[in-house]
């Protein structure tokens, strides 16, 4: 009991943590100001869409991640759909964890597969695979990528820390 309790305890700094396994994202205009789901562009300090902008894939990726810890998973995926490197495996994992968190456990895992084609180490992509089994039911699956995210170098991080916490609750994170 008290173990969990103090693994808890250590790791609470890490739990404000969004997808993408850093810090969180800085509260921006996108969601302070914006609406339906548009994007801040400092650039013109006009409320933009995404497909319809002249913004970075970093802006862009910086918006999802905004989105989704604020919960606007189909905003984070507009967002994702605009950005030109597709198949970058950040994009990938975040297309995959939006796909998840919006019920399409299938896509998810298309996304998941392909992100972790293009890098094995990606430990983000594998704790939301992970969460995305534990939602499936498949404990084993699930328990199968804590370890491969441990062995990866992946140990006291976020990645691990969430999937633990998913296998133990039976409910993955939601950012």
């Amino acid at each position: 009991m008290f173990k969990p309790l103090l693994f808890t305890a250590l790791m609470a700094p890490g739990l404000a943590l969004a997808a993408g396994g850093g810090s969180a994202p800085s509260t921006t205009s996108t969601t302070k100001v914006c609406t339906d789901g548009k994007i801040y562009d400092t650039t013109t300090s006009k409320c933009v869409d995404a497909q319809e902008s002249s913004l970075s894939d970093d802006a862009l990726y910086e918006a999802a991640r905004e989105f989704a810890y604020v919960g606007q998973y189909g905003a984070a995926r507009n967002a994702l759909d605009a950005m030109k490197a597709q198949d970058d495996g950040r994009v990938q994992t975040y297309l995959g964890f939006t796909a998840r968190k919006m019920g399409d456990m299938d896509r998810a895992m298309l996304h998941y597969a392909a992100a972790l084609a293009q890098d094995p180490d990606n430990i983000l992509a594998r704790s939301y695979l992970g969460q995305g089994l534990v939602e499936s039911g498949d404990l084993i699956g699930a328990r199968a990528q804590l370890s491969e995210i441990r062995a990866r170098g992946g140990r006291n991080t976020w990645a691990e820390f969430s999937l633990a916490q998913a296998i133990r609750s039976g409910v993955g994170y939601s950012y």
